[in-house]
């Protein structure tokens, strides 16, 4: 009888120190997954370090040449009309993207006599979402709305996300809400 009891006993010191040590382990990687949002300080510092890499220095470089200034002037003329998230109004210039671009799915337009990337996201192949897109033609004009304008030193127009497209007064295209977000 006694030895049933200890062994009992050691079995349930065993159980509870893995327990308590699963526990533990738990704890230590949800408290390294979740970062605390950098200040402003910190923000600032980790930028300055970014700025003095080399990506750092051909970006500013960039930021500061013909090129750069060029693309920066482009984005303020759409600022508003994204900001506001308004129609704007384009023609379709080229139906590819610049060659070696990476940016998925897109077409060339011009805005306000300016050249814009229109850029949707990567093309699956067992989804339809740009189907409509693909019937656009070369001058076709389009109404366009987006939330979001950016650019890269790779590219020597701004990138303008499509998020909403209509031609003809029809919409050809609507980004989907993203699942799972607010």
């Amino acid at each position: 009888m006694k030895k049933i009891i200890y062994v009992l006993i050691l079995l349930m010191v065993v159980v509870s120190g893995l327990v308590f040590a699963n526990r533990e382990i738990k704890n230590e990687t949800s408290k390294k997954s979740i970062q605390k949002p950098l200040s402003a300080a910190e923000r600032k510092a980790a930028l300055k370090k970014w700025e003095a890499t080399p990506d750092g220095i051909m970006y500013k470089n960039w930021e500061a040449s013909p090129a750069g200034k060029k693309v920066f002037a482009s984005e303020a003329k759409i600022r508003k009309s994204i900001r506001n998230y308004t129609n704007m109004e384009g023609v379709v210039t080229s139906l590819s993207l610049p060659p070696g671009s990476r940016l998925g799915f897109g077409v060339m337009v011009r805005i306000n006599g300016e050249d814009y990337i229109l850029s949707f996201g990567p093309e699956k192949s067992d989804d339809n979402e740009f189907q409509q897109l693909h019937n656009l033609k070369v001058n076709d004009k389009i109404i366009i709305k987006s939330h979001s304008v950016s650019h890269a030193p790779k590219y020597s127009y701004p990138i303008v996300s499509g998020d909403y497209v209509e031609h003809d007064g029809k919409i050809i295209y609507k980004r989907a809400p993203r699942k799972g977000g607010c």
